[in-house]
């Protein structure tokens, strides 16, 4: 199975790099500053991070590049100013009517230390009615883990003029007996979040959001440390490089 997996990646990447040979692609960049690293409800960090990413797109394909710096070191648990985490994730986008689809593979690296992992996944969103969609994702990791985590949300959207846009979400979690931190499978965490987002030009936008979580069920995600949480982003977009 993961052999399978990693040729359909490599397959996929391959097809990416011919595509550039004839195709522009676009470009952005955002660099995300947040009072916490927060990861599916789990506090991976309860101080300041800074986390930049990078993405290139064309025809529905996507390559993104993300990485976390910590900044404080969480009770001595991190090594501030430097990245504990990046990620590699490969993307394709399609409309099958009335979804929206996007499949996927994530590389999961720890360069300060810890065992990657891998996943692939499937996202499912459906537009309600006006400013109001809702969306299904399912995870697979099929390296450390071996098991599922999956949430579902509705996003609502209030566009303030061309350049002020509000976002709120409701997002419910799930998580295999194997994923989860606790002793069983069940309901993960649930989190509500607002994001605001000023687009200076076409070309720079700033954002900013404020979120909350908390576990559903102890059993399956212990207490964690963080509950409220916010950033601050910019995010530059080069088109047609």
């Amino acid at each position: 199975m993961k052999k399978i997996i990693n040729y359909g990646v490599l397959a996929l990447f391959m097809l990416l790099i011919n595509a550039g040979g004839v195709l522009a692609f676009d470009v952005s960049a955002t660099v995300d500053l947040n009072s916490s690293y927060v990861w599916r409800g789990l506090t991976l960090n309860d101080g300041l991070v800074m986390q930049p990413s990078l993405d290139v797109n064309k025809s529905g394909f996507g390559i993104n590049v993300w990485g976390n710096m910590d900044i404080d070191d969480y009770n001595d648990t991190l090594e501030s100013w430097e990245f504990s985490q990046v990620n590699f994730m490969l993307s394709y986008d399609f409309n099958f009517k009335p979804v929206d689809v996007s499949i996927g593979y994530i590389e999961y690296m720890f360069p300060a230390g810890g065992d990657g992992t891998r996943e692939i996944y499937i996202t499912l969103g459906k537009h309600i009615f006006k400013g109001l969609s809702g969306n299904f994702r399912f995870y697979y990791d099929f390296d450390e883990a071996d098991d599922i985590y999956a949430n579902a949300s509705l996003d609502y959207s209030i566009p303030f003029s061309e350049k002020v846009n509000l976002d709120f979400g409701a997002l419910v979690g799930y998580a295999g007996k194997d994923f989860a931190r606790g002793d069983e499978s069940g309901f993960h965490e649930y989190t509500l979040s607002a994001v605001g987002s000023y687009l200076i030009y076409e070309w720079l936008k700033v954002s900013a959001f404020l979120a909350y979580t908390d576990s559903i069920d102890e059993d399956v995600l212990p207490d964690q440390d963080v509950n409220f949480y916010g950033g601050l982003g910019i995010t530059l977009s080069l088109i047609h490089i």
